[in-house]
Order: C-alpha cells, then sequence, then structure tokens
C-alpha cells in the first residue's frame, strides 16, 4: 500500500538489522522501498540491496549518484552515471544537488565544484532518461536556475533530450520553491518534518501542494516523524507521513498511500515498465 520514495537501507544503522526492518516494513504495509546512492563507492552495495528485493517483498529499487555534501569521494562523470544507471533496478539519479547550509567558512561562489557536479548528474538524467533526484538545503534559487538552464520545462533547448524531472526529496522549501518546482513538472517528496511542531509552514506548503504530485518518504535512517521522533528511522515509519498528509487534504492515510504509490510509479517509469513486463504472458 505504501511507498518509501526515498531511504538509506545501506547506512550501518539499517544493516545492522535488515531483515527486522524488512518484517517491519510487511507489518507496516510499506511494499517497496527506493534505495538512494550517495557515493560511487557506496553504490554496488546499494544497488545489491535492491536486486535482494527483487526476491520478494518488500520490493527495492536503487538511484546512482553523489550527494552534494561528499565532496572529496569519486568525482561523477556523465558517462559513469550512465553505465551504472543501465543496471537492472536502477530507476533514477542522483541523491545530487546543492547544499550551502554549512558552508565552512567558504563562500556560495566557493561552491561552484557543487553547481558543476549537479549539472553533471543532470546531463546524465537527461540522456539516460531517468529521473532526477534532488537534494537543495539554503540553495533553491541556484538548484532552480540550474535546473532551468540545463533543460528544464522553461528552457529553450534544442538538443534533441527529454526535458529534466525528477522530484525534490524531503521538501523544506517555501510555498514559492514549491510552486516553481511544481511549474518545472517536478514532484514534491515529503518525510517525517512535516510531523514535526516547528514545521506549521511546512505544512502549509504540504497542504498546497496537490496529492497528485506529492510523494512520501522516510530519508531513514533519519527524521523519523512524530511519535517515533529520536529514534532511527526506517521505512515502516512512512505511514506516519501519510497520515499527516492525510489530515491535511481531508483524505484517510490509505488513500494517501495508494496516490503516492501511483505517482512513484509515474515518474520512477522503469518501476512501471518492469511491472508491464512480469504482466505479459509467457
Amino acid at each position: 500500500m505504501y511507498t518509501d520514495s526515498h531511504c538509506h537501507l545501506d547506512f550501518p544503522e539499517l544493516q545492522s538489522d535488515f531483515e527486522g526492518v524488512l518484517a517491519a516494513m510487511r507489518a507496516a504495509g510499506v511494499t517497496r522501498a527506493l534505495c538512494i546512492g550517495t557515493t560511487l563507492e557506496r553504490f554496488d552495495e546499494v544497488h545489491r540491496l535492491a536486486l535482494r528485493g527483487a526476491e520478494g517483498t518488500p520490493r527495492l529499487w536503487a538511484t546512482v549518484g553523489v550527494h552534494p555534501d561528499h565532496e572529496h569521494d569519486e568525482e561523477p562523470t556523465e558517462q559513469r552515471l550512465l553505465e551504472l544507471a543501465a543496471r537492472a533496478r536502477v530507476v533514477g539519479i542522483g541523491e545530487t544537488g546543492l547544499d550551502y547550509y554549512r558552508l565552512e567558512g567558504r563562500s556560495v561562489a566557493d561552491m561552484e565544484w557543487q553547481r558543476q557536479r549537479f549539472r553533471v548528474h543532470i546531463r546524465a538524467a537527461r540522456r539516460a532518461g531517468l529521473p532526477l533526484v534532488i537534494h537543495t538545503r539554503a540553495a533553491a534559487p541556484d538548484t532552480l536556475a540550474i535546473l532551468r538552464e540545463e533543460g528544464g520545462l522553461s528552457s529553450r533547448g534544442g538538443d534533441g533530450l527529454p526535458p529534466v524531472r525528477g522530484v525534490f526529496h524531503c521538501f523544506t522549501e517555501t510555498l514559492d520553491v514549491a510552486r516553481a518546482a511544481l511549474d518545472m513538472g517536478f514532484w514534491i517528496s515529503f518525510s517525517g518534518i512535516i510531523t514535526f511542531k516547528n514545521a506549521a509552514s511546512l505544512r502549509e506548503v504540504a497542504r498546497y501542494v496537490p496529492l497528485q504530485r506529492t510523494l512520501i518518504e522516510t530519508d531513514s535512517p533519519y527524521l523519523a516523524p512524530v511519535p517515533h521522533r529520536g529514534k532511527v528511522n526506517t521505512p515502516a515509519y512512512v505511514p506516519w507521513v501519510a497520515a499527516q498528509l492525510a489530515a491535511l487534504h481531508g483524505v484517510t492515510a490509505e488513500e494517501v498511500g495508494q496516490i503516492t504509490s501511483a505517482n512513484f510509479t509515474e515518474l520512477f517509469d522503469r518501476v512501471r515498465d518492469e511491472a508491464q513486463a512480469h504482466a505479459q504472458p509467457a
């Protein structure tokens, strides 16, 4: 019923009891999850989890990318991202984006390496025809500008490639940023942050974003929703995100689960294509 569109099952906090994590997901009705790549060095482990998920439920998929906070890890090239994205059960590029939250004495101008890396991911995603998983923190104007420059719906491309598409994950930005992302054709994903007491303004953004353009996630092992705040987060807690969205939109949590799961399949179309292939008669 529920799909966790962004989690880090390869992180030690969840690997220490991986079978328990899967069992808790099944018990909570979380039937699918997307394992997000954050470094090229760790990609093989993320991919291994996705392949393991193919053996039964919950079903798992993977993305490939280098997180903007990982400054000193292997730098991606378009070709390397394309090679890894061609593997089975890899359905997106990222997580990628910009993060100016911890400049550590540097200026925004000094973060050109992040902006260039972001462009590499966007170009690879367009060439692969895959959605992009976007991380943006304290950097929304540059994030939006680069997306437009690199092939957003409002760009004046002409290179024959599809426009960039994807999801703004763990959304914490303003209503104006949400509106701009939606206008560019992006989905918006909400995490357990929308259950936090101090997140009233974010809940208003979540109320504004149509459910038909919404995904839900845990970003586990971080950001456990109320009433589990302070604990290690797991995909089994994503129904609490659905419940908060349900309260904001006047529907049931089950309806949110169904709608956001359908949205996940629509955006990550390799998931849809895989399901259709399995449905074909032998």
